[in-house]
């Protein structure tokens, strides 16, 4: 079971928040503070969810540094 930095669930289909600037390996960007992802998929890890950022693509995020929307 997913949860937010919070202890909140989360669910597929969810929205959620950076809650810090996160830098991204690879693709030499950083994913500011307050980004919205929207509908996430969840993984096998219950550390990790799947999001889909513009003009970035699909993009694994650790759930500690996220909030739901």
């Amino acid at each position: 079971m997913a949860k937010d930095s919070n202890g909140t669930e989360l669910n597929a289909g969810d929205s959620v928040i950076l809650i810090k600037d996160l830098k991204v390996k690879g693709a030499g960007a950083t994913l500011k503070r307050g980004t919205m992802v929207k509908n996430i998929k969840l993984t096998n890890k219950d550390t990790e969810i799947e999001g889909k950022i513009d003009k970035m693509g699909v993009i694994v995020l650790k759930t500690e540094f996220l909030k739901k929307a």
